[in-house]
């Protein structure tokens, strides 16, 4: 599975995405809060079709939550770096 991720991104952005919305994240905070806020308000606001919502919300939010966990913070951090810490 690596491998066919490692083909698309190193196609599209040079770099894993991980890294890229975490870039994306540390540049415009504040405007991915007024996204995120945004998108949720709309959520609650088509409550007929809440419970696929809620899992759409809940499965985005484990995969955004993965990109703070773990390793410090490196601004425009490249796959090559990844590969030495291992």
């Amino acid at each position: 599975m690596w491998d066919f991720y490692k083909a698309i991104w190193s196609r599209i952005g040079g770099r894993p995405w991980t890294y890229i919305l975490r870039d994306a994240w540390y540049k415009i905070e504040g405007l991915w809060i007024i996204g995120l806020v945004a998108v949720g308000a709309l959520l609650g606001h088509w409550w007929w079709h809440i419970i696929p919502r809620l899992l759409l919300a809940f499965a985005l939010g484990y995969v955004c939550g993965h990109l703070f966990w773990g390793k410090d913070y490196i601004p425009d951090q490249r796959a090559e770096e990844v590969e030495k810490t291992k």
